[in-house]
């Protein structure tokens, strides 16, 4: 595919501004959508956005950003009918934050890494008039656990709340796991509960410090599942057979099948 150029891409993005004017004022649906209306389905778009990008798949990767560029086009539209803000102050403001927050790139200041980086990003927004006043309030409530934990784990690594060593979190991973045993043992379903969230938050810090990303590590796994899951419900239904009348044993050999294609 031959790449557009600037004045190509800035026409198209006119052109979908010009779409969206159009829509607002002669289509009911669209006219009649709010905020909170919009809402529910830019958090959709955003994950089949994800979903898309764990899968690598350019060609849908391509239709959820055009999905999701829409509703951001859509909130802008309506900020401007309110007469609070429109598409140019958003991007504006996003222009001034990257230049205030690259003073690397847009100023004197030196970061030759990009762990230097993101410490000095975080130190900006600091800083900054009507910014975060601590570290960890940037972190949206919202986020899924997941993301959450992760995203904690890394402001907090921005002002020096680290491990000295990376090795040294298996320590911490093994301790979790033990006090996690040692309330089974007891069968205390609150206290189980606890342990079982401060393993979970030692390995996704191991995921962070090793450079794995644990909500797409976890999602890989959740559709390696899917797939050989897939395959041996396909089987039993090809052989007559219900999957509540077989063996264990009987579904593992099917599954090890998977396995051995690859799924």
């Amino acid at each position: 595919m031959t790449m557009s150029t600037r004045d190509e891409q800035m026409k198209a993005f006119g052109k979908l501004l010009d779409i969206m004017d159009e829509l607002r004022e002669k289509c009911p649906w669209d006219r009649k959508q709010t905020n909170e209306s919009l809402r529910s389905n830019t958090i959709e778009e955003t994950y089949e956005l994800c979903d898309a990008l764990i899968r690598d798949n350019n060609d849908d990767i391509k239709k959820e950003l055009g999905d999701l560029l829409l509703h951001i086009v859509f909130y802008a539209k309506i900020g401007e009918e309110k007469g609070v803000f429109d598409m140019k102050s958003v991007c504006d403001a996003l222009c001034k934050k990257l230049i205030y927050r690259h003073p690397h790139v847009f100023g004197d200041s030196l970061a030759d890494t990009s762990a230097k980086v993101e410490q000095s990003w975080e130190q900006l927004k600091l800083k900054e008039k009507g910014g975060n006043k601590t570290v960890l309030e940037g972190v949206p409530a919202a986020l899924p656990s997941v993301v959450k934990a992760h995203r904690i784990q890394d402001k907090a690594r921005n002002v020096g709340f680290d491990w000295e060593k990376r090795d040294q979190v298996w320590d911490k991973v093994l301790e979790e796991f033990n006090e996690l045993k040692a309330e089974i043992d007891h069968m205390d379903t609150d206290r189980m509960e606890n342990e079982f969230g401060d393993l979970f938050f030692s390995l996704i810090n191991a995921a962070r410090l090793y450079k794995i990303n644990p909500d797409n590590a976890l999602e890989r796994t959740n559709q390696k599942f899917i797939r050989r899951f897939n395959y041996l419900e396909d089987h039993t239904i090809k052989e007559g057979r219900s999957l509540k009348d077989m063996s264990l044993e009987e579904m593992d050999k099917i599954w090890d099948e998977a396995k051995a294609l690859g799924l």
